[in-house]
């Protein structure tokens, strides 16, 4: 019988938690383009019984992505699919967060949905920055972003925001790229229905990774993300494993059988406190 594999694309806060709540009893494949940091895990997974194998990737570039879908092959039938690369606007200019988290997201459901199992599911992390930064971008540009070829993404002009402060340029583009890949997700579950498969995508609110560190001690957007914090519904920073409990439930052909194409806010009511006037970003 074909095994059952496990892909996470990033081994971040969010990744490792991930993998290490779904990942036993199963071959696991590990991807990231940080060799040290995907070694590392994996040597400690590893330790721990998991049956893990790792492959450095580069999101942004398909070759990459299709050797990584290959590699998964190799082992077994591609059931579960999780993909958590990114980079914050702390981490990145704009280009290079458009081509890791725009364009990185797109050629991932491509390339996955082509390969997934029948009865399998992707799910892909996104922000609550794409409901908030994101909710300014128009009906073209969200129809763009959506369905646009993927060699046209790198060089999109989603909006015009061109003589603005670069950390204010960089945080944009970043929610607009998080509202990206939530529609990106909404317009492939179809295409990944054709092999029987589902795909959802997660956007979570600030999370005590060390990504979520970064952008929560930024001189430019500590107020609001101290204000997501302290102000939210939950009044607590979230975890990975939150997110993890939120994956492994949208992965369960079962629990979330009847669940396909849309976003699940894990955000400790971020998104609500925003929209209903209780919660003031600043």
């Amino acid at each position: 019988m074909s095994k059952s594999v496990l892909v996470v694309i990033g081994v971040g806060g969010m990744g490792e938690a991930i993998a290490r709540r779904l990942g036993t009893g199963r071959p696991v494949v590990l991807a990231d383009f940080d060799v040290d940091r995907l070694e590392s895990l994996g040597e400690s997974l590893q330790h721990n019984g998991y049956d893990v194998h790792t492959q450095q990737v580069d999101v942004s570039d398909r070759e990459s992505l299709s050797r990584l879908a290959d590699f998964a092959l190799g082992l077994g039938s591609i059931t579960g699919l999780v993909h958590t690369a990114g980079l914050s606007p702390a981490q990145a200019p704009a280009a290079r967060i458009i081509e890791v988290d725009l364009v990185g997201t797109a050629l991932s459901l491509d390339v996955f949905g082509g390969v997934i199992e029948e009865g399998g599911a992707g799910v892909y992390i996104a922000s609550v920055a794409g409901h908030i930064l994101g909710a300014a971008v128009d009906e073209e540009a969200a129809k763009m972003m959506a369905t646009a070829p993927i060699d046209e993404l790198s060089a999109a002009k989603i909006l015009d925001i061109t003589g603005l402060p670069d950390d204010l340029t960089r945080a944009l583009t970043y929610g607009y790229c998080k509202r990206g890949n939530q529609l990106r997700v909404q317009y492939a579950a179809p295409v990944w229905a054709r092999r029987g498969a589902r795909v959802n995508c997660i956007s979570p609110g600030v999370i005590a990774t060390a990504m979520g560190w970064t952008e929560f001690n930024a001189s430019f957007a500590h107020q609001a993300y101290e204000a997501m914090v302290n102000q939210s519904a939950a009044g607590r920073f979230g975890t990975a494993e939150d997110v993890a409990a939120a994956a492994e439930f949208l992965l369960d052909p079962v629990k979330a059988g009847f669940i396909t194409g849309t976003d699940l806010l894990v955000d400790g009511g971020v998104v609500a406190g925003v929209k209903s006037g209780e919660l003031l970003l600043g």
